[in-house]
């Protein structure tokens, strides 16, 4: 007979053995592991100013690294800013992607564990009497502890794991994007808030120079030095001047509606800090090494985890041609009698392994392998147009910020010009040496070019919030959350 003692020690010694196998077959895992795909980055962006340079040819900063509240030095916008990252609907929802993303992270990473659990159950019976049978009770407890067990041979389930990490990275850095996305559409909105503001300034203060002049001639008229003539063009210019006061206060009224929603507030005012002209901006912006991009932009970061995520799935698709095997244990007591439930002859258990091997699919595994490895050469070819929409993104910013800005300071020149003709003009006319279709018409002038010169001043602000996107700012944040892989 053999003994109950060396049974169980050869069992255990079994299971020894087994475990340790397990766990050096889990260390392998089928599939490609990931390498970052060499990217051809110019040394340096094209519209770089030259003095921007190093001698090895590349800049040393750059705008992008700075956070935006250095950026943006208005106090009232920073303000608004920071009501934007705590309430704007779209940076919300971003970060509930991302808990989304977390809470799949570990569902997916718990099929590497294997299961454990536990039940009991107690049964109460009494049978009647049957002729001479007397009635008797019978009284049964069990317990019992159950486990169960997908060994990861060929690493699917770490590679299930290692696509979903890399989708919690990809969507922390969607949210990053939407940040940036926010931070720049809240201070554009606010430079042409201001804009607007300006151009009514202008406006009010055109027309009560305006009207200060209509006076004028109404008064030379009377006294015969003028004629009708002269007085309905000075009507005309009043009234041109007039009509543009209403349309400006209600596209102010609208750029606060906008400004509100970005806000994620009802439509309401919004609060002015420093006033167009008087926003601080850099001459030139420093663009830095067109390779560390990489690192800094957002959707760049996002286009690669995602590449890594569909890399990762390839493992998974081919990991369905092994075999799977599953293990199972049952351990616990069974008993007619309470009291001796956890006695040892009252105890119990069992174990069970399987073995599945796929023979037929009808092509399925191969075409599913074929479906992930076609998704993962997709999002390279992503990755590698995110990283070209980039560079183009700010060669575009850099000539566009220094072109804008040769354009405002020529504006300033057309303007003072304007101004001058404008005075000389009037000071002719009440000199009797012209009539007032000169004043008329340099008064035109003067008015269009001071709009004009808003316009240039909020157009060369603009590309300097876009530029400062494109470079990968406006994510940075001290409150933003680590994400743990």
């Amino acid at each position: 007979m053999t003994n109950p003692n060396s049974r169980s020690s050869h069992l255990a010694c079994g299971l020894l053995i087994f475990g340790v196998i397990a766990i050096f077959l889990t260390g392998c895992a089928v599939g490609p592991n990931y390498k970052r795909p060499r990217v051809d980055a110019p040394l340096v962006y094209r519209g770089s100013p030259a003095d921007q340079t190093t001698h090895t040819g590349t800049a040393a900063t750059s705008l992008g690294d700075a956070n935006w509240w250095d950026v943006f030095q208005d106090k009232e916008l920073q303000k608004l800013e920071k009501t934007a990252l705590e309430q704007n609907y779209d940076v919300r929802v971003a970060a509930k992607r991302v808990l989304e993303a977390r809470a799949q992270l570990g569902v997916t990473r718990a099929d590497q564990m294997p299961s454990l659990s536990a039940g009991g159950a107690e049964s109460n019976q009494r049978n009647p009497a049957v002729g001479t049978t007397p009635s008797y009770q019978v009284t049964e407890g069990q317990t019992t502890l159950a486990v169960a067990w997908i060994p990861d041979f060929w690493g699917q389930y770490r590679r299930a794991t290692e696509a979903a990490r890399a989708n919690l990275l990809a969507k922390d850095w969607a949210r990053q994007a939407v940040i940036s996305t926010v931070v720049a559409d809240v201070a554009i909105g606010y430079f042409q808030l201001r804009e607007l503001d300006l151009e009514l300034e202008i406006a009010r203060n055109t027309l009560a120079s305006r009207k200060e002049s209509l006076e004028l001639t109404r008064t030379l008229t009377d006294h015969g030095f003028d004629t009708m003539l002269d007085v309905r063009q000075a009507e005309e210019l009043v009234y041109t001047a007039a009509a543009q006061v209403p349309d400006l206060e209600r596209q102010i009224e609208q750029q606060e509606n906008s400004l509100s929603i970005l806000l994620g507030n009802n439509p309401g005012p919004i609060s002015r800090g420093l006033k167009l002209t008087e926003q601080p901006h850099p001459p030139q912006v420093p663009a830095g090494i067109p390779s560390a991009l990489l690192e800094r932009r957002p959707d760049i970061r996002e286009a690669e985890a995602s590449l890594i995520a569909a890399n990762a799935k390839i493992g998974v698709a081919k990991a369905a041609y092994f075999p799977q095997i599953s293990l199972t244990g049952t351990a616990g007591y069974e008993s007619s009698s309470l009291g001796s439930l956890f006695t040892s002859p009252a105890g119990v258990w069992t174990f069970a392994g399987s073995l599945t091997q796929p023979i037929f699919e009808g092509g399925r595994l191969r075409s599913n392998v074929r479906l992930s490895e076609a998704q993962r050469d997709e999002m390279l070819l992503t990755y590698q147009q995110t990283i070209q929409s980039a560079f183009r993104d700010v060669s575009n910013g850099l000539v566009a910020y220094r072109k804008y800005r040769e354009s405002r300071l020529q504006q300033e020149h057309l303007t003072d010009s304007a101004h001058e003709a404008l005075q000389l003009s009037q000071i002719r006319f009440k000199s009797g040496t012209s009539d007032y279709l000169e004043v008329l018409t340099n008064d035109t002038n003067y008015f269009n070019d001071q709009l004009l010169l808003v316009q240039a001043q909020f157009n060369e602000l603009q590309t300097l919030v876009q530029l400062y996107q494109a470079l990968g700012g406006g994510w940075q944040s001290p409150h933003s959350p680590n994400i743990a892989p």
